[in-house]
């Protein structure tokens, strides 16, 4: 071998180690590498892209995967016929897409569901280009709305619980159920502020104090997506709603314009937002409304100047379902689905849901050099990153065996009972009137259109079982009793929030129903009433053929009447009160010394409540919203300014029917040894509040001790009192405990007239109690 070949070889060798070293490295720098950070796989992965792939990802189809799930299960053919580049999103894949499928929302049990979710991601990540997964989004309000999924009591009832560990404990279970079967993200949690209760999505909110709704939904937060940059097999994204001012709509109505000012939207509306954006959500949706004459789906101002300058938010903006199609349907902002497209994304919207309209327009915009490849590049980015973050890279497929057995299981069953026991709220119990003593009652009867059905709420599927409280009664206690039973009154003609128009039923017809009740109530040595609303009568509003919100509050159809009627028997009644807002309940809480506001409790609801009629359960739920004694009293909520309340004529009661933060117990609890740390407090300072309670009644219970604070005076006006901390804690019969709040200046700030966040040294009153309007007080000073 002489030195040409020799040294041939030797160049030979270095371009081979050179080839080798380059792909290692390039391997190393790919996107398929799990030791790169999300970020860095996101940079990598996009610079392959075509643009036409980049703007597929920020699109999604709902009713649209019709056209690929032709035979009601998914058609690989027929998705790479219309889905060439792939696409960012699909929605709830876990329902039946079959052409005879029974209702919009039918859906495949969970091992059925499961099988789907691999089908698809297995096209996605085979059949096309570059293999990237579909990200799957699913509704978990109190539970996945999906065949078989373990239903708890509806947000509103949760919040009643003004329990954390609860939240956490039920949304962890919320988000497996979700990801076994193949969901990535959740449209969830809600943290809207609702301040006008006759909003049909009222059950779908935690009350009226953004503090409250604030530390509920950082709980929910971290449930369905746990810790780490990488989510494991058991979380999901998160995804906040609805950005913006959606509880305080005009005239109640859904969609409709919310005239609140921008302090006000800060302080109070967007607080919960950033508390959740600090706690690290993903995802987050905006609202339908229009604030500040703006549309929220094209208000700059809302989307990138305070939510991503002001809040510091990273994450991704979804649109609700059809928002960028109501620029033209509904705001009448452009005629132009394209010119739709075009003024959502340029506002600050990174992914239209729930189907193509204005975004698959979005290519024009951009080869037109209105929309740089710049301004794409950076929203694909963000959804790159969650998809790797949730681990659709790596780990894409779900186990069916997992999702059948898990799936509304006993242990999530026993934490739905759990859920469903806190969320109810003792509103009136005079002399003891409950619980009823099982031993000493011979017939009882249950009374009322919601007597014998379990209802879930909206948002909801069907769960492998429920129960109402007649059949829990008959089947804990008929062998002791005998157990009777009337409708009383029908409220609707369907029980079901899904369709498009509903109605009551005719008051005529509720004639016969009446006097069958006093009948059967006759018979009985007593009456337990079960009367309120249903999912039917105040639900969302999802369109504009499909209203859902009330004008009143009033117990509908005859069932003032069915009440009067059967408490002039003379015979022990008492009453549950089923809904999903708060009611004007003043005439029924009049008539009877028991009342007890159960909202719509899910799955366990039967249990729930005949455990609590008989004492098997002690209540210790705390209203999340105030209940007003009628629609005009409204707005009713507690942290009103000074100005406000001054009265009503003719010696009218201003006051709420119940307040904030008001909740019985079948024990009592004293208050005592209200005590500050320092009567003075530095502006760089903390302090700290504590306040002794003590079970002075004859059972075990629990006790939500509430800390409230007024600035007494400012320079801005402020609300009479604020929440600012509540502990729930569990007492023995004569068990005491100091419960110990600290006071930050963080709890002490507001916007000055400059909207500055500041705290302003002066004065300040510590209100600690069982409710916003029963408590204990005591001064704090702030210097400088």
């Amino acid at each position: 071998m002489n030195k040409k070949e020799d040294m041939r070889i030797i160049v030979l060798l270095q371009c081979i180690l050179l080839l080798t070293m380059s792909t290692v490295y390039a391997q190393n720098r790919s996107f398929k590498n799990k030791n790169l950070s999300p970020e860095e796989r996101a940079i990598d992965l996009l610079s392959k892209m075509t643009l036409e792939e980049k703007i597929m990802q920020m699109q999604c189809l709902w009713r649209g995967k019709s056209d690929f799930f032709d035979t009601g299960k998914f058609n690989a053919q027929s998705a790479a016929k219309f889905l060439p580049n792939g696409i960012g999103s699909l929605a709830r894949t876990n329902e039946d897409m079959h052409p005879d499928a029974i209702g919009p929302h039918a859906t495949l049990s969970p091992r059925e569901g499961a099988i789907q979710s691999n089908q698809v991601q297995k096209f996605f990540i085979e059949e096309t280009r570059l293999g990237i997964p579909v990200l799957i989004h699913e509704e978990g309000l109190h539970g996945q709305q999906a065949q078989d999924a373990t239903s708890f009591p509806v947000l509103i009832g949760l919040a009643s619980s003004w329990n954390e560990d609860l939240v956490h404990e039920v949304y962890s279970i919320v988000a497996k159920e979700i990801r076994y079967r193949g969901g990535h993200q959740v449209l969830a949690p809600v943290v809207d502020v609702v301040r006008d209760p006759r909003w049909g999505r009222t059950e779908e909110c935690m009350g009226e104090d953004p503090f409250l709704v604030s530390r509920l939904g950082v709980a929910q937060v971290k449930a369905y997506q746990g810790k780490g940059v990488y989510l494991d097999e058991d979380h999901v994204g998160a995804t906040l709603k609805h950005f913006g001012v959606h509880g305080q709509p005009e005239g109640g109505h859904n969609t409709a314009p919310s005239f609140i000012d921008e302090r006000t939207t800060l302080e109070v509306f967007l607080k919960p937002f950033q508390d959740c954006i600090d706690a690290g959500v993903m995802n987050i949706m905006v609202t339908y409304n229009e604030l500040w004459g703006i549309p929220a789906h094209a208000n700059e101002k809302l989307l990138k100047n305070i939510l991503r300058d002001k809040m510091g938010y990273e994450g991704i903006v979804v649109s609700d379902y059809y928002a960028i199609e109501n620029f033209v349907k509904v705001d009448l902002v452009t005629p132009s689905e394209s010119e739709a497209g075009y003024l959502g994304f340029k506002s600050g919207v990174d992914i239209e849901l729930p189907d193509y309209f204005g975004f698959q327009n979005l290519e024009t915009y951009v080869k037109e050099g209105k929309i740089s490849e710049a301004e794409i590049d950076e929203v694909v980015t963000r959804i790159l990153i969650e998809k790797f973050r949730l681990g659709l890279f790596d780990n894409p497929y779900v186990d069916p065996d997992r999702a059948e057995n898990f799936v509304g299981c006993q242990k999530n069953r026993d934490v739905a009972y759990k859920a469903a026991a806190e969320s109810m709220v003792l509103l009136k119990n005079d002399n003891k009137f409950l619980p009823l003593d099982k031993n000493e009652i011979k017939t009882i009867a249950f009374i009322g259109p919601n007597a014998d059905r379990c209802i879930l709420g909206g948002y909801a599927s069907e769960p492998k079982q429920r129960i109402s409280p007649l059949q829990a009664l008959k089947e804990k206690y008929s062998d002791k009793m005998d157990v009777l039973y009337a409708e009383g009154v029908r409220l609707t003609d369907v029980n079901s929030p899904f369709p498009e128009v509903i109605r009551l039923v005719p008051r005529e017809d509720n004639d016969a129903r009446i006097t069958e009740a006093v009948e059967i109530a006759k018979k009985a040595d007593v009456i337990v009433l079960f009367v309120g609303s249903n999912e039917a009568v105040a639900r969302e509003a999802y369109g504009p053929t499909a209203p859902g919100d009330m004008p009143t509050l009033d117990l509908l159809n005859g069932q003032n009447e069915l009440i009067e009627k059967i408490v002039a028997l003379g015979k022990p009644t008492c009453a549950f009160v089923n809904s999903g807002q708060p009611l004007s309940i003043g005439n029924l809480v009049e008539q009877v010394p028991a009342v007890m506001q159960a909202w719509f409790l899910g799955q366990e609801t039967g249990y729930a409540i005949v455990d609590a009629l008989f004492g098997e359960l002690n209540p210790s739920g705390k209203l999340p919203i105030t209940f007003p004694r009628s629609a005009g009293h409204i707005p009713a909520h507690y942290s009103y300014k000074p100005s406000a309340r001054r009265g009503y004529n003719l010696g009218l009661d201003a006051s709420p029917l119940f307040p904030f933060g008001y909740g019985l117990s079948y024990t009592s609890f004293e208050y005592s040894n209200l005590r500050i740390s320092s009567n003075e407090m530095q502006k760089d300072g903390t302090i700290e509040v504590s306040v002794d309670i003590k079970n002075i009644g004859d059972r075990e219970g629990a006790e939500v001790v509430q800390m409230y604070i007024r600035d007494d005076y400012s320079s801005v006006t402020r609300p009479v009192k604020e929440l600012k901390g509540f502990e729930k804690v569990w007492l023995k019969q004569g068990e005491s405990q100091t419960v110990k709040f600290s006071i930050t200046l963080e709890l002490l700030a507001f916007y000055d007239v400059d909207m500055n966040w500041i705290v302003e040294p002066g004065d300040f009153t510590i209100m600690v109690g069982s409710s916003s309007h029963d408590v204990k007080s005591i001064k704090l000073s702030v210097t400088e």
